[in-house]
């Protein structure tokens, strides 16, 4: 294969990064986009005006901003993962039991991408909204699905994304965080105790395939005032557990 053939199209990943800079900054201007990517205003417009004609942003005063064309192509990437309509009704029933949020995660790109969301009524605020990427090592959803992977698969990840830290509980060392998988791995369940936000907590397990193939991880998350002891290493695990069995049977014979 040509090396050539591999090369990114400059143009595309332009576009995209603007795209990503609207996202990040729920809209913003010529000028801001140029500053943040390091590109010219005259080339960031040519771009937005392709963007704006093609439907995918939109202009509002002096600022452009995201538009609804993308939310029609992220539902059909959600759609063909089959464990979305899956695992919703048990994504609902575990909100609804514990009282807290509870969460579906799959892998991409070596990225943990929440895929869906079920809050109760108590359950707090954060950015766990769908489409939302994280790294994995940092959830406890991601350290399932990496617990689920072969050790060469989590070696590719670590290089590609690095281990960073989000807070003083993050796993940054990469023995620290193999020798956590095989727990995981003997356990069943995962669990992180704040490592990606501070005064958060999440208890979480795979959903594995017939074949063994990791589809992705459900998890139940809330303030460490509320998951603590019992209930995140006891109550918590057995319901998600439950709920994964539910799941892979459906996926076994859907």
């Amino acid at each position: 294969m040509d090396p050539k053939s591999k090369a990114p199209v400059k143009t595309t990943t332009t576009s995209f990064r603007i795209l990503e800079v609207l996202h990040e900054r729920d809209g913003a201007g010529i000028t801001e986009i140029a500053t943040q990517l390091g590109i010219s205003k005259s080339t960031v417009y040519k771009h937005l005006t392709t963007l704006k004609r093609e439907r995918y942003v939109i202009k509002r005063n002096d600022a452009y901003y995201t538009g609804l064309r993308l939310l029609s192509l992220g539902v059909g990437a959600r759609r063909r993962r089959r464990i979305y309509e899956t695992a919703k009704p048990e994504i609902l029933e575990l909100a609804e039991q514990s009282g807290e949020m509870a969460n579906l995660m799959v892998e991409e790109h070596g990225r943990g991408i929440f895929l869906y969301r079920a809050d109760s009524s108590r359950a707090v605020n954060l950015d766990t909204h769908a489409g939302r990427e994280v790294y994995l090592h940092t959830t406890a959803m991601g350290k399932a699905i990496l617990a689920g992977l072969p050790d060469e698969r989590v070696r590719e990840i670590i290089d590609r994304h690095g281990l960073p830290r989000m807070t003083e509980h993050t796993l940054t060392d990469e023995d620290e965080l193999f020798a956590a998988l095989e727990s995981i791995r003997d356990r069943g369940w995962a669990y992180d105790e704040e490592e990606r936000l501070r005064g958060l907590c999440c208890a979480a397990a795979a959903i594995k395939d017939p074949t063994g193939t990791v589809l992705g991880a459900i998890s139940v998350s809330g303030p460490r005032s509320r998951l603590a002891g019992e209930t995140l290493e006891a109550d918590l695990p057995q319901a998600i557990l439950n709920a994964q069995n539910v799941i892979e049977l459906n996926v076994a014979y859907e």
